[in-house]
């Protein structure tokens, strides 16, 4: 039907899936792998091509998000951040179609840090707990699409100035030393410094990075603001990025048990929005049922 290594042309992929629902051609999930890999440089197929599982689109979110996401970090500039919006904005639009399609989507959390996948696995996980904090009316006017898309950014984005820190001090696996303390703590403003340069006025994306250390009584920073002054989204950030930390093989430690990881926070009620918290808990003992 076509060489292989080449890519189907538009009217070739309708013509073959017409075939395909005739049952005159079987296409194997043999090869579901290759597919996943070929489709993921063409995120918005994902939302036309009927066939896929939600578990494969998971994978397909997984990868090209990965993928988007090292590419902005390496080279931080509005080109490449325009690519990262449009790819995360496919995903809000595929989650706003159904919103329990999130729960196969915080599955595929990577198991090794990188700031790369843990940008994903945040993105993933703090999506997850908006979606479970929203009200069970919630209205999906278009009105309230454009927060849902900027909070979804907010949370892939939330560490986007870590970036700006050396590597060798991100993978650093001895103590670190007052000064490259300093530096790591100084992420948050290089975040916020980073979305002014890109020139991108989103409230949500901005309280996704100056907030995520913040914590609830007050002993985070940089500002070292408490509950009250921290913002909803802030919240949910902060225990997204918490958890995903925990629950993946860093330089330094080794990943803890995801409910290991949810109750731990749960019981640090002084630092962490217990709210938040216990919905991550009440997920994580669902999902082992």
């Amino acid at each position: 039907y076509y060489k292989v290594g080449e890519r189907l042309a538009k009217e070739q992929t309708e013509e073959l899936a017409e075939m395909v629902d005739q049952g005159v051609i079987f296409v194997s999930r043999d090869d579901h792998s290759v597919y996943v890999k070929h489709i993921s440089h063409q995120l918005d197929l994902v939302l036309l091509d009927k066939h896929l599982l939600e578990r494969e689109i998971a994978d397909i979110f997984q990868i090209a998000l990965t993928r988007r996401m090292q590419a902005f970090f390496e080279q931080p500039v509005k080109i490449v951040y325009d690519k990262v919006q449009e790819d995360v904005f496919t995903l809000t639009e595929y989650l706003w179609q159904d919103f329990a399609r999130v729960k196969a989507l915080a599955r595929r959390r990577h198991a090794d840090h990188s700031l790369a996948n843990h940008s994903v696995n945040s993105g993933f996980t703090g999506l997850l707990l908006h979606i479970l904090r929203l009200p069970g009316d919630y209205n999906k006017e278009p009105k309230n699409r454009q927060p849902f898309d900027r909070t979804a950014l907010g949370f892939f984005l939330h560490d986007m100035g870590m970036s700006k820190v050396p590597a060798f001090i991100r993978d650093k696996t001895k103590p670190l030393t007052p000064d490259e303390r300093q530096k790591i703590q100084t992420h948050t403003l290089s975040g916020y410094e980073m979305i002014a340069r890109l020139d991108i006025k989103y409230p949500e994306m901005e309280n996704c990075v100056n907030h995520h250390h913040e914590r609830v009584d007050g002993s985070g920073y940089p500002q070292h603001i408490s509950a009250s002054g921290i913002s909803d989204i802030g919240l949910v950030c902060a225990v997204a990025d918490s958890f995903c930390a925990m629950t993946s093989n860093r330089p330094y430690a080794k990943a803890m048990d995801p409910m290991a990881a949810s109750k731990a926070l749960c019981d640090d009620a002084k630092r962490y929005s217990t709210e938040v918290t216990n919905l991550l808990l009440n997920h994580m003992v669902n999902e082992r049922r």
